[in-house]
């Protein structure tokens, strides 16, 4: 990938009720993610049902081919933009907190399960994920890890030793964990030597305020861009060249394996 990658984050209106109403949100903002010739737009974590839902969460679950899945890929495709997006998924009895992609033809790019379900409503809901996959777009190799996934530094070490330079990182980030956002996952983006995006709701939903500021982090400890605690949409570039130079200064993933040898 020779070309600039330019990324986009929708912080999305917390308050939004009905999965129809989140979907207008988005049709709404395309057209300033496009203008601004993104080529993928990252929306946080169970953005197609809302997150603070209660046992609604289950009914709003569909398949990973179902119809808010139809329809973000129509809006991808009529864009001409990939859409990451946060939804819940139903598999047989099981429900995930999940993300997927569409690319800009509408066809699916990748997907992720939720691999670690904090405390509260989400262990009531939700089945752990069982693995981490990557995908390539645009030349650049991608991967996903859901909100508290990305908290274990064993999870963002892992993607990164499968080759992802970018993360992109969905989340529900309520407005107590500011120091979450602020200086645990950026460092993860640094210690791994790649860029990691994290997309945030912001506003309130049934009581429970999240915190915005979602961010996209450098591969060399830098910030490109941080939303505030409002909805709107940030951008950035991304380069793939920073990721070999910032791996090359300083090569943890190549050092870890004779750390490991030596005292594990």
């Amino acid at each position: 990938m020779s070309a600039a990658f330019r990324l986009a984050i929708g912080q999305t209106p917390a308050e939004l009720a009905r999965p129809q109403d989140r979907l207008n949100w988005l049709r709404d903002v395309l057209p300033e993610v496009v203008e601004q010739q993104a080529d993928l737009l990252l929306l946080p974590e169970l953005f197609a049902t809302g997150y603070n839902i209660g046992d609604q969460i289950v009914s709003r679950a569909e398949l990973s081919d179902g119809p808010m899945a139809q329809a973000i890929a129509a809006l991808a495709r009529a864009n001409g933009v990939a859409i990451h997006y946060g939804y819940a998924e139903r598999s047989g009895a099981d429900t995930y907190n999940a993300a997927q992609c569409f690319g800009p033809d509408g066809i699916r790019l990748g997907g992720h399960r939720k691999l670690v379900i904090p405390p509260g409503f989400e262990a009531d809901h939700f089945t752990c994920g069982q693995a981490c996959e990557l995908f390539t777009y645009r030349g650049l190799r991608i991967a996903t890890l859901i909100c508290y996934d990305a908290e274990f530094p064993e999870t963002t070490r892992h993607v990164a030793m499968l080759g992802a330079e970018l993360i992109l990182v969905p989340t529900a980030l309520g407005d107590q964990w500011g120091w979450v956002a602020q200086r645990m996952i950026p460092s993860r983006a640094y210690e791994n030597g790649v860029f990691l995006a994290y997309a945030n709701s912001a506003g309130e939903e049934n009581g429970l305020r999240f915190l915005g500021q979602s961010f996209i982090a450098t591969p060399d400890g830098q910030e490109l861009a941080r939303a505030s605690a409002e909805p709107g949409i940030i951008f950035g570039e991304i380069q793939r060249a920073r990721v070999v130079a910032a791996q090359s200064r300083l090569p943890y993933l190549r050092d870890v394996k004779t750390l490991g040898a030596g005292i594990f």
